[in-house]
């Protein structure tokens, strides 16, 4: 099975993300024999066979139950053993749409980490397109490589262990967009403006989580020759949705509140609210912020490589 593919039923052999929770997934290879134990209960491999993804698995000892998820880019982004500092779907939606990727799409990407963004250059680029993904720590690219096959994505993707500022990426005239997750960016600008298809230009993305990188990155791609150079920071905040139970409005009573607000000087005492005639409780769906908001995570800087024809225009 692929992580860029759907099926509908589990089979032997297959990945699958075990749900037990908002902040508790966990991938599994699904193999005869084994079996899954945790707080919710005792579950074997074997029941899992012939199951269709996302259906709940109850455990006949304990009643407890899990979710088996299909697994995707998002719930690998969740569920995956961290080897790096990664980035999350906010940034990596952003990052897909500002490259313009899409099925058939050439992409270089540095460095690899722990295959977060990888996973999602993938799905958008297959069927035919390709990664061409570089990481500098020789264990990190061999355990991403393995990953890649576990996850039925070798054929869309070219792992290579290489240091991309020192020995660039070996390409040239033949990638749509380049990705750079590296201390100095800077020092790659040159190899990824070769990396570029010249015929029709290219977009590109650097990731630093300092301004200062950011300063001198947009300055590199500025000498080069690159446009529309933008650089974002995207914050995500959750909102915390649930049901309440409130007292309905009295509309036919004056409203103290109202009254203190609007009225200078207004004693609440000359006011007695009264409930309206026959209301009841009523059950409404509220939405109010997080107390609390994830901080900065890193810049994105984006830009455009022009075409060859426009370059010669003075």
């Amino acid at each position: 099975m692929s992580y860029a593919e759907y099926k509908p039923l589990l089979e032997e052999g297959d990945n699958v993300v075990l749900y037990m929770g908002p902040r508790a997934l966990k991938p599994i290879t699904v193999t005869k024999g084994e079996v899954i134990n945790n707080k919710y209960g005792h579950f074997r491999h074997d029941d899992m066979i012939g199951k269709a993804f996302g259906c709940k698995m109850i455990s006949e000892k304990t009643g407890g139950f899990i979710f088996l998820l299909h697994p995707t880019p998002e719930l690998w982004t969740m569920a995956l053993p961290h080897r790096t500092q990664i980035l999350y779907g906010t940034d990596i939606s952003t990052v897909v749409m500002e490259l313009d990727l899409g099925p058939g799409s050439v992409v270089v990407e540095t460095g690899t980490g722990s295959g977060s963004l990888s996973h999602a250059l993938i799905r958008t680029v297959a069927p035919t397109g390709h990664v061409h993904t570089f990481e500098f720590h020789e264990e990190r690219a061999r355990i991403a490589r393995t990953e890649f096959e576990a996850h039925g994505l070798a054929e869309h993707v070219t792992v290579t262990h290489a240091d991309a500022c020192e020995d660039g990426f070996g390409l040239e005239d033949c990638a749509d967009a380049v990705f750079l997750d590296l201390p100095k960016p800077w020092l790659a600008l040159e190899h990824a403006r070769r990396a570029l298809r010249q015929d029709t230009g290219g977009r590109i993305c650097s990731f630093s989580p300092c301004i200062e990188q950011v300063q001198r990155t947009c300055e590199g791609l500025r000498l080069l020759g690159f446009i529309d150079i933008q650089t974002f920071s995207s914050l995500e905040r959750e909102y915390d949705v649930r049901a309440r139970i409130v007292q309905q409005a009295n509309l036919s009573a004056p409203q103290t509140k109202v009254l203190r607000d609007f009225l200078p000087g207004f004693d609440p005492a000359m006011v007695v609210d009264q409930p309206a005639a026959g209301s009841k409780p009523v059950k409404v769906a509220s939405a109010s912020p997080s107390a609390q908001m994830p901080g900065h995570t890193g810049y994105l800087s984006f830009a455009t490589f022009p075409p060859q024809r426009l370059q010669a225009q003075p």
